[in-house]
Order: structure tokens, then sequence, then C-alpha cells
């Protein structure tokens, strides 16, 4: 959390402020120094890989009488953590996806195609790995809901869980939670479709949009 802190007071997001919930800037500054991230998305695609269209989408869901000046500045939040991905010492990113959020069509079918699409185009960078877990493999260890590990490139910084909630979330560092999470996430991926089925799999799911 000091880490994060001191990420916070150099931040890109402090500009932001009125669109980046308190809960939630503190894991904007983890982010930004984790060296890997691992994600499970159970409902969306995650936040990283999402397309301009398909975070609007997920940004006005539940959030009635919001204005749309406040709801671009979240989109914009979404887009500028992005820039991660492709920076200098770019982290390494897993990130493993259930089936229903490739199929909900959130936004509709034509933001859909366009997500799906971009989230191939996401897959090709080499520090991104994707995975599917998909609806045949019937229930596994990560029903109960999303959730990222961050690691630190500092010896001394421990693995950080995320765990984000309608008006909150959890930040956990207790070790046995920790390796927990780690656990989960790799039976996640040795129950996933590698990376390579994976790319078939949402050539097939866009072209059922």
């Amino acid at each position: 959390m000091t880490l994060a802190c001191e990420s916070r007071e150099r931040g890109w997001w402090q500009q932001y402020g009125d669109a980046v919930p308190s809960w939630f800037a503190p894991y904007l500054g983890l982010e930004a120094a984790a060296s890997l991230i691992r994600t499970f998305d159970l409902q969306f695609i995650n936040g990283l890989f999402q397309t301009k269209e398909y975070a609007r989408a997920v940004a006005v869901i539940g959030q009635r009488g919001i204005p749309s000046s406040e709801i671009d500045r979240r989109v914009d939040v979404r887009i500028k953590r992005q820039e991660l991905l492709t920076a200098d010492r770019a982290p390494r990113v897993w990130s493993v996806i259930d089936e229903a959020a490739l199929r909900r069509a959130v936004g509709g079918s034509d933001v859909m195609r366009g997500q799906l699409g971009h989230l191939a185009e996401m897959a090709r960078l080499p520090n991104v790995t994707l995975q599917v877990v998909p609806f045949c493999i019937g229930g596994h260890d990560a029903a109960g809901g999303s959730f990222t590990v961050l690691r630190f490139a500092e010896p001394d910084v421990p693995d950080v869980v995320y765990i984000e909630q309608l008006t909150g979330a959890m930040y956990l560092e207790k070790r046995s939670d920790v390796d927990h999470y780690l656990d989960v996430s790799n039976r996640l991926g040795a129950t996933a479709l590698s990376p390579a089925a994976s790319m078939r799999f949402f050539a097939d799911v866009l072209g059922e949009f």
C-alpha cells in the first residue's frame, strides 16, 4: 500500500480525481508498478483489453442518473490504463477469461464484434497471454468471481490480490490468501484453452456475433 501511495503521488490518474473512486486509486498505483499481472474475469472483458465502446457500455451499467460527462471521464481512465501494455518495461499480463464474458452482448452485437477483434489483437502482444475457460469444462475453481494478482520486481514487496466489489474493493496480501489465489490461477491456466486455441475461440465467437 505504501508503494501504491508513492506511485499515486506521480500518477497520471490524479487529473481524473473526480472519476476515480478513492478505493480504486491505490489499485492504479499498484498496477502501474507491477511486473506481472494475473487476472481472471467472469462477467466482463478485463479493463486492460476493453475498447472504448465496450468500456462505455460497461460504465453505464447500474449507473442511473450519472451525467454523460462523468461516464466519459471513467472511460478515459480505463483507456489510459491500457498504455502500460506497450510502455517501456511493460508488465507481463496473463489473463484468463470465462466464456460468459465473451458471449455476454454488452453494448450489442456491433460493440462485441469490435471488442472480440481487439481482444485477438491484444493477444498478439509479446507480453500478453490470453486464455479462455469454456463452458464445456463445467464448474471451475474461480466460479466465485473475478480477481487480479499483482507481482512486483522488488523482492521485498509482497504480491497483492485485488478483488473489486460494487462499492469498494479488497486488497489481500496475507501470504495464505495470496497463495490460494495463485493456486487457483495456476489451475485455471491448466484447464483453460491454450493461448492458440483461445485465439481460434475468439474468432468462432466473433463469427456468431
